[in-house]
């Protein structure tokens, strides 16, 4: 038996060769996410994507730098979401942050920490 709840999925839009602190700025994020100790998270390589260049970013041909699209998904309470926020405001200015509420379908008897 399930029973859905309210949750917010917080999506992070990044590039591949994005660096932070000497790890994926993907990883970065997913590292601190599970670090607040969030419900859930997971990371996604995409295959193409453009965003504000306007340039399509896809896999690299001939190029050193793999600007591929990657997405991190992260799913918990609103207002667990809101107080993680603040963590991705050194990141504002090199990636898309995404915020929307949905509903999230949990088993009976299991509750997000």
């Amino acid at each position: 038996m399930s029973h859905y709840q309210r949750a917010c999925r917080l999506t992070v839009y990044v590039g591949n060769a994005d660096i932070e602190h000497h790890r994926s700025l993907s990883g970065e994020i997913l590292h601190r996410a599970h670090h607040a100790g969030l419900h859930g998270a997971t990371t996604l390589h995409g295959i193409e994507g453009f965003g504000h260049s306007g340039k399509i970013h896809g896999t690299p041909k001939w190029t050193l730098v793999d600007r591929t699209p990657i997405i991190v998904h992260i799913i918990d309470s609103p207002e667990r979401i809101r107080a993680f926020l603040p963590q991705l405001d050194e990141f504002a200015g090199k990636c898309l942050i995404i915020c929307d509420e949905v509903e999230m379908r949990v088993p009976t008897g299991s509750q997000p920490s």
